[in-house]
């Protein structure tokens, strides 16, 4: 199992990026994805999921209403579209794979990760 994120990079405060996510190894479809995120000095925390047919979704408080979790299962792709950018938003962010929709989305429910993409927010 390979998931490969990227898309970070430098935004102003208060615009948009969006991250991607490539999948591969294994059935993309029946599979739950998240984002998680990690700024220095903190853990990791939950940001996004989304369920394996697109059909559920959740996200954590602090992006709920900004940010956008969907996927292309024809293309074994996710996204987070992220609109509106705070300076509290930058951080690594990571995708990760599981079978399991916990109601906390811990990271226990996922097990398979990839290498993470910066996101850098300016003032």
């Amino acid at each position: 199992v390979q998931l490969q994120a990227f898309g970070g990079g430098l935004v102003q405060a208060g615009g948009s990026l969006r991250l991607s996510c490539t999948a591969s190894g294994r059935t993309f479809s029946i599979y739950h994805m998240g984002w998680f995120r990690q700024a220095p000095g903190k853990e990791r925390e939950f940001v996004a999921a989304i369920s394996g047919g697109g059909g559920s979704s959740d996200y954590a408080d602090a992006v709920k209403g900004r940010f956008i979790i969907s996927r292309d299962n024809a293309k074994n792709t996710m996204y987070l579209q992220m609109n509106t950018l705070k300076i509290e938003d930058a951080a690594v962010y990571y995708c990760a794979q599981g079978r399991r929709w916990g109601r906390f989305h811990a990271e226990a429910d996922f097990d398979s990760w990839g290498q993470g993409t910066q996101l850098t927010v300016s003032s």
